[in-house]
């Protein structure tokens, strides 16, 4: 009798602690539900449902979600001239929020510097975006937003909130946000240049010169070089028209080659150079 005495309340405690996990736990929400109970991303909703992407994210997935805040919504509208987010054009806002969708579930633990790819959809190639993660020092997407809220997980995946919504890439995005290209960029915007790169390959797509591929040299390719030229210890040694040109070669405009292309696989070799006009 003592013991079914005993046994009694601990059952009631088990009983009790079940339903505190049931409360607390989202198992039934997906990565929509998730954003719609959050305030603070009503934004992102509204845009999910303007790109009709509600249905599409609230599947089987899994997804990880990039959820842009209010706050980073209200300064990419501003700074691309639109007053909310019904003035973005649906196609364009599409792209953007699968530029924020990565398939499969993954965990902030499960995150680490390299390159993903998005649900967003390359004009210029018809194939995934790419989006390039930095782990350095927390988590950084494109070089330009950070996770302020990890792991919020969902039945179909999990969301982190990011403090800047994530603007549709160009070969000067991963130029920019991967520091093992720091180098390539300091050249790139070398004040005496005559030749403004920069500008030229943030060209849209459909517009003339783009579509580019680019041979990205690494902060180490331009190390090895620079102890092989003549009189050349740093970039700065190295004069405008031979830096011009140099850059120039490692651009072939008008075309986006993938490397799986026989065309890089057969003529590598054989690729010229491209002058800006």
């Amino acid at each position: 009798m003592k013991n079914f005495k005993f046994f009694i309340p601990l059952l009631l405690l088990l009983v009790i602690f079940s339903a505190c996990e049931t409360e607390n736990n989202d198992d039934s929400k997906t990565v929509v539900d998730i954003a719609v109970e959050d305030s603070n991303l009503s934004s992102l909703v509204a845009a999910l449902e303007r790109a009709d992407l509600v249905t599409t994210l609230s599947g089987d997935g899994p997804f990880t979600v990039l959820a842009p805040t209010n706050t980073a919504f209200d300064v990419f509208l501003s700074a691309n001239n639109f007053n909310t987010v019904e003035d973005v054009p649906v196609a364009l806002l599409k792209q953007i929020l699968m530029n924020h969708v990565i398939s499969g579930s993954m965990m902030s633990g499960d995150l680490s510097t390299g390159y993903a790819n998005t649900l967003a959809t390359s004009d210029a190639s018809n194939s995934a975006m790419s989006i390039y993660i930095n782990t350095s020092s927390g988590v950084r997407f494109n070089g330009i937003s950070s996770v302020s809220a990890a792991d919020k997980e969902a039945s179909n995946g999990v969301v982190h909130v990011v403090d800047a919504v994530i603007g549709l890439p160009t070969v000067v995005t991963f130029a920019t946000a991967d520091p093992m290209f720091s180098t390539l960029v300091s050249a790139l915007t070398r004040s005496d240049l005559t030749t403004d790169f920069v500008t030229t390959l943030s060209t849209a797509n459909g517009t003339s010169p783009a579509p580019f591929t680019v041979f990205a040299p690494t902060n180490q390719a331009f190390t090895e070089v620079l102890v092989e030229l003549p009189n050349v210890t740093v970039l700065g040694d190295i004069d405008e028209p031979t830096l011009k040109s140099a850059l120039e070669y490692h651009v072939v405009a008008g075309s986006n080659v993938q490397a799986a292309n026989d065309i890089i696989a057969r003529n590598s070799k054989q690729i010229k150079k491209t002058i800006f006009t």
